[in-house]
């Protein structure tokens, strides 16, 4: 059985290295894609449900469109209506994460 030199084994790990850089790439590149994607889908389903609700909008130019829902959407009444909505999600994310900490620390060991 032949010896590897120590320049034989540093060759194979930088070798192995460039393989794991390569993968690491790659898996960016794929989170990159599910985020695309799921920005995409979110951005498609709430564009359909914009047009369901107000099918008036149809017809407005996009300028047109940005100055109703600039408008209609920053009023007091929608301000508290979105600041309700979005403290009852922090309130819900705050209960669920105990239990989310309970799986990861138990997945982890």
């Amino acid at each position: 059985m032949a010896r590897t030199t120590t320049t034989e084994k540093r060759i194979s790990v930088e070798e192995q290295i460039k393989l794991l850089e390569n993968q690491r790439k790659q898996l960016i590149q794929k989170e990159k894609d599910e985020e695309r994607k799921e920005r995409t889908d979110r951005h498609i389903k709430r564009g359909e449900l914009l047009e369901k609700l107000l099918p008036d909008t149809l017809t407005l130019t996009d300028e047109q469109l940005k100055t109703f829902l600039g408008t209609t959407l920053l009023s007091n009444f929608s301000r508290k209506q979105l600041d309700g909505l979005t403290s009852a999600n922090t309130d819900t994310d705050k209960s669920e994460s105990p239990s989310t900490a309970d799986n990861t620390a138990t997945s982890s060991n």
